[in-house]
């Protein structure tokens, strides 16, 4: 199985689980909940594949150069050719697999490779310490378990800190110089860009969904 199929299975069974419940429970549905439904089951995937950068850090350093060689040899993009990978099923939750994934992303951003770096260190937290939160909200979002006011408070303290960190790292990113590693603007774009304004942009959406519960007292955002 391509890797990239993988991740894309396992991000849709855990969105999908939550928007037929939600359809089930309020008979609607509703694009902000989906949106949210989709960040926080990306979230809860990367969740893993960061923990596994904190159990194979020693391997991700090692493999980082391969990467970088692997790149002169060939002209592909490590990142492309990582997720475009096959791998026997019996390896699809191997932390040394996923630890891979940060090898070849550490060409683009050497952080990865270092543990004493911003980079590394604010994606070991998210790892450890969103998932639970995580799948908190995701629940009150799709069955209302708690009143609107909690799941409020608990949602702005967990998507500013989402949007914050991700600011940050963006900032540190090119402060420390690393735009040039990336290469192309195509590259810059995919890999940088991208990922990163999606942990901005719907961040920024949840924080205004969780001040609306709070002031609100009820779910109505949401289509409850």
């Amino acid at each position: 199985m391509p890797v990239i199929l993988f991740a894309i299975l396992v991000v849709a069974g855990f969105t999908l689980s939550g928007i037929a419940l939600h359809y089930c429970e309020h008979g609607a549905l509703d694009p902000i909940y989906c949106l949210l439904a989709l960040f926080f089951s990306v979230n809860l995937l990367i969740c893993y594949w960061e923990i596994c950068l904190v159990l194979r850090r020693d391997h991700i350093a090692d493999r980082a150069e391969y990467w970088r060689k692997r790149q002169r040899e060939t002209g592909r993009a490590p990142g492309a050719e990582f997720l475009t990978s096959r791998i026997p099923l019996r390896d699809l939750l191997s932390t040394k697999l996923w630890g891979d994934l940060w090898s070849a992303y550490s060409v683009y951003d050497g952080s990865y490779a270092d543990r004493r770096t911003y980079g590394f260190n604010v994606d070991m937290g998210n790892g450890f310490f969103t998932p639970v939160p995580t799948l908190l909200l995701y629940a009150a979002f799709t069955v209302d378990f708690m009143p609107a006011a909690y799941a409020g408070i608990l949602g702005v303290a967990l998507f500013w800190q989402w949007t914050y960190i991700t600011s940050l790292y963006w900032v540190s990113f090119h402060t420390a110089g690393r735009r040039e590693q990336v290469g192309g603007r195509r590259l810059y774009y995919a890999y940088v860009v991208a990922p990163n304004s999606i942990w901005i942009l719907l961040p920024l959406l949840g924080l205004y969904v969780s001040i609306r519960l709070i002031v609100d007292g009820h779910y109505g955002i949401l289509g409850h």
